[in-house]
């Protein structure tokens, strides 16, 4: 059990009764505390060169879970960087308002703004190069709803390509960003979309922003040299990784949690300690409500992919699974387990089919 996992059995029943999380919230809180506990099944390997046995225990795909969420991360980033132009990238940064963030807390569907907002503004900074060719970029959004305190802090990090295709298949290499036109055209995208979800009640807090932020939100868009080569550290850093990784959570004492992070402003070490509930409250707000498996039912083919899945441990965390510990031989598949019984092969497909299908049918 790691640190996460203690802490969240510690405040489990605290967590239900005094925060009242959503379903999903529940359900992603207990595939991570249960992530990896032998009780809820796993696979049996056999060595046949020495006679060592060794059982797998299986995981939560949850993408709260920071081991899963983790290797969901290196996954998505590795098969996004197939789709990728092989070209200089960057890296940019749309941030909002602090007096903004409630807004996204009490309109959940604010979130999709974001997306639509920065797609706008990155089309027409491309499309002013020359509006008979119509170039266009390639680029990938990530919306993280938290900042390195863990504290509410909805963002998007994009990555753009140094250059786009113009409807006649020409590419022009692009190396200046308009940051002038990038902040204040993101402002009134944004603040526009805001303001069709919320209604004529957001026009004075509309007002206000546009007299604080003449020059429009804070868009970090400076040339950061993402080349091909390193395009998919980016990617991994940024896409879909964990909320906190248990390297940072330093101290636990059964009262109040001691984590640490580097503040982006100056990149100074920063170590925070919280009330456990606190730290509890700042990680699940974080959990989307579609927030579910890292890796669909519908994708799971069993026969097909044991040789995906053996890779992707390997990459992700330095250990090939069917490895004989004793003498390094490649062991044999012998059994499977599921809620303390021994189950074949068959009969788990088959039932995860079947609830997948129960699943699409009710939908």
């Amino acid at each position: 059990m790691n640190i996460l996992q203690k802490i969240f059995t510690d405040y489990y029943e605290e967590m239900i009764y005094t925060l009242h999380p959503r379903h999903s919230v529940v359900e992603n809180v207990d595939k991570m505390i249960h992530c990896g506990d032998p009780a809820f099944g796993g696979a049996m390997y056999g060595c046949p060169h020495c006679g060592n046995m060794k059982f797998v225990p299986f995981r939560c795909h949850s993408r709260f879970c920071p081991t899963c969420g983790n290797k969901y991360s290196m996954e998505r980033a590795t098969s996004m960087s197939f789709k990728l132009i092989p070209v200089q990238h960057r890296h940019c940064v749309f941030t909002i308002d602090e007096d903004l963030r409630h807004f996204f807390l009490d309109y959940p569907d604010l979130l999709h703004c974001l997306f639509h907002s920065v797609t706008s503004v990155i089309c027409r900074m491309f499309h002013k190069l020359n509006k008979s060719k119509n170039f266009t970029p390639g680029f990938i959004m990530v919306l993280h709803t938290f900042g390195r305190d863990l504290k509410w802090n909805p963002h998007i990090h994009c990555l753009i390509s140094e250059g786009g295709y113009s409807d006649d298949g020409f590419w022009r290499n692009v190396s200046h960003f308009d940051y002038t036109f990038l902040r204040k055209a993101f402002r009134t995208a944004l603040l526009n979309e805001m303001q069709t979800v919320i209604g004529p009640s957001f026009k004075k807090q509309k007002a206000k922003c546009y007299d604080k932020h003449k020059k429009g939100f804070y868009v970090y868009a400076k040339p950061n040299k993402c080349d091909p080569k390193i395009v998919t550290k980016y990617i991994g850093r940024y896409l879909g990784r964990p909320v906190i990784a248990t390297s940072r959570i330093d101290r636990y004492d059964g009262k109040y949690v001691t984590f640490h992070y580097n503040r982006h402003e100056d990149n100074k070490y920063v170590e925070e300690t919280i009330p456990v509930m606190e730290f509890i409250q700042r990680l699940i707000r974080d959990i989307d409500k579609k927030l579910r498996r890292s890796i669909s039912k519908e994708k799971h083919r069993i026969y097909r992919s044991f040789h995906q899945w053996r890779t992707s441990i390997l990459l992700s965390f330095g250990y090939d699974p069917p490895e004989c510990p004793v003498c390094k031989h490649k062991m044999e598949f012998l059994e499977l387990y599921y809620a303390h019984k021994c189950v074949s092969l068959e009969e788990m497909y088959e039932k995860a089919m079947s609830r997948s299908r129960g699943k699409r049918s009710s939908a």
